[in-house]
């Protein structure tokens, strides 16, 4: 008897979560460059998996029939001029009312099939972003090179920005609208993944990362990545992203050093005036003082700059704390039909 309750509640429980997920407008975004072999196969895969929501392709100067194949397939399609996957994700971020985004890529790489898990627990945990971790024995499908470069850079921005992500680089993830609207987006490429980390990091958002396969793509579907290229990308903005989200420690850094480099080179004159009283080597006392003076105008910087951080990190928190949590997002009133988007309502 105790079995059977206890069975009842569950299946009540998970339908439950499940008319309350589908109760919210739920956004699968896409981001496609030539992706004409994969899209409709990925496109297939999430309306299985998420039967009520919206499914939007941009395609970014495809020169195949990208576009074409996925609205046959009946995704929504949109075009963003401006090459680089951070463009497009920043203006499908601005054109796109949702309560929860789905982020993934055409490449047919990522399992359709867990984004409903995914957005589970969005919402059971109340996160504002959830991160499908990439697991993948085949060596195609995540090279050795790649794996070490993830690792080196998860590294670097736990060092950096704490500890929070064991990919970063992650293209699969699925995010609170509140999230969403609050993201400054400035990378133009591949570099966005780590971007979104790092908000959520600076922000200190509620996130969870969840262990999915990771496939190989198909024969005929060529990566866009260029590990060289892209990796310096990368470092670069996690650099620039440090500067401007911790700038007194940044500029504090280089004081730190400047302050170092100027005792070195004027210890030697210190000591020297100290024995004779004279400053025989004025052209290196200058130079001493030269480099003290710009280490304190580094530590100035870094202390005005963390100023007007405190205040952007501020009004970043206020857009954020303006949108509702993932658990309490309106749901559809009774005369709404089943996963209908915002837009549709706004176009009714």
């Amino acid at each position: 008897m105790n079995s059977v309750l206890r069975i009842r509640e569950e299946l009540e429980q998970a339908f439950q979560r499940a008319a309350a997920g589908a109760a919210r407008s739920i956004a699968v975004l896409l981001p496609c460059h030539n992706e004409e072999a994969t899209i409709a196969e990925v496109i297939d895969g999430f309306r299985r998996s998420l039967p009520g929501a919206e499914i939007y392709v941009y395609d970014n100067n495809s020169t195949d029939r990208t576009a074409e194949v996925a609205k046959a397939a009946g995704a929504v399609v949109r075009f963003e001029p401006y090459q680089g996957k951070g463009n497009v994700v920043r203006r499908m971020f601005a054109d796109i009312d949702a309560d929860i985004y789905v982020l993934a890529d055409g490449d047919l790489t990522y399992d359709a099939s867990a984004a409903g898990r995914l957005v589970e627990a969005l919402i059971d945990r109340n996160a504002d972003m959830v991160v499908g971790v990439r697991v993948s024995t085949a060596e195609a499908a995540y090279r050795p090179g790649h794996r070490a470069g993830n690792r080196f850079f998860n590294l670097l921005v736990a060092r950096l920005f704490g500890n929070g992500f064991t990919d970063i680089l992650s293209g699969y993830r699925v995010m609170s609208r509140r999230f969403a609207k609050s993201f400054p987006a400035a990378s133009s490429g591949f570099e966005t993944e780590t971007e979104l980390s790092v908000h959520a990091l600076d922000l200190k958002l509620v996130t969870v990362e969840i262990p999915l396969v990771y496939g190989e793509r198909p024969e005929n579907s060529k990566s866009k990545l260029r590990t060289y290229r892209d990796g310096l990308r990368i470092l670069a903005k996690i650099v620039m992203m440090y500067r401007a989200l911790k700038p007194l420690q940044f500029y504090g850094l280089i004081a730190a050093g400047l302050m170092v480099l100027s005792v070195a080179i004027g210890t030697p004159v210190l000591i020297e005036y100290a024995h004779t009283g004279l400053v025989p080597r004025m052209p290196t006392a200058l130079l001493a003082a030269a480099v003290m003076q710009l280490g304190f105008l580094s530590l100035a910087c870094g202390i005005i700059t963390d100023a007007v951080g405190a205040n952007r990190r501020e009004l970043k928190r206020m857009q954020y704390l303006q949108l509702p949590a993932p658990a309490q997002t309106r749901l559809l009133q009774p005369s709404d039909e089943l996963g209908e988007t915002s837009e549709h309502r706004r176009a009714g």
